[in-house]
């Protein structure tokens, strides 16, 4: 899973070094960084991003004050992971509900569990929302998952095809949808993730999924075939099965 994040810290050098750590995890993906807590509640509300990094070190009152103030805005809350130079905000960052606390200097070995104890609580968390969210610039798109067919990798951005012959570009990469729509979705090669309540068809030898009563082929590859076998066994035992 992808996490996007965002950096609130006065020290340009610290953020710096900040995302220079998390390149080397793909889970991570920043949005933003913003150098005080003002900017930093902007950048928030208008990235929405799953994590937010906030350096305790300097204006921690403030930081404090901004993570109370964003639970009059947002329905969805971001995790936020305090950063210090020592524990002196430990507690108050507990009872503010951070999901974790770094001390500087920043090491591997603390950002690995904190990834792994994201996917850990994103795994048991799924989605129920029937609704999906497409920002492009000030233009927000809200489309009912039951009318997409399929999602298309396009570069650094995801083409959504809808049932009526329609598509949308969203400024996302298909990661980024893959564990965030509902489990009726699957990912069946690098650039294709589809809706599996519109399979008509799984041809083996031709290693191809075809949706729609035939109007639509997708390709899938070897390393999602777990995926697809398993989608034809659920398929098989829910239909009217003549094979024998």
């Amino acid at each position: 899973m992808e996490y996007e994040y965002t950096i609130i810290n006065a020290n340009p050098h610290s953020s710096h070094e900040l995302r220079s750590q998390l390149a080397d995890f793909k889970e991570f993906r920043c949005s933003g960084v913003a150098t005080d807590c003002t900017d930093g509640l902007n950048l928030i509300l208008k990235q929405v991003p799953d994590v937010v990094f906030i350096d305790l070190t300097t204006n921690a009152t403030n930081c404090f004050a901004m993570v109370t103030e964003l639970h009059q805005y947002l329905k969805s809350f971001p995790l936020c992971i305090a950063i210090s130079k020592n524990k002196e905000h430990a507690f108050e960052a507990l009872k503010s509900g951070f999901f974790d606390y770094w001390l500087l200097p920043l090491n591997e070995f603390d950002i690995r569990k904190t990834a792994l104890k994201l996917q850990k609580r994103w795994s048991k968390e799924p989605c129920t929302s029937t609704k999906l969210c497409l920002k492009s610039y000030k233009d927000y798109r809200y489309i009912d998952t039951n009318e997409i067919l399929y999602l298309k990798a396009d570069n650094n951005t995801t083409d959504v095809f809808l049932k009526d012959g329609s598509s949308i570009s969203a400024f996302k990469t298909l990661k980024t949808f893959e564990n965030k729509l509902p489990h009726n979705f699957i990912r069946i090669h690098q650039s294709y993730i589809l809706n599996t309540d519109y399979i008509s068809r799984i041809n083996y030898g031709k290693a191809l999924c075809t949706l729609n009563n035939g109007k639509t082929q997708l390709p899938f590859s070897k390393s999602y075939k777990d995926k697809i076998d398993d989608l034809k066994k659920l398929l098989t035992k829910s239909a009217i099965n003549a094979l024998n």
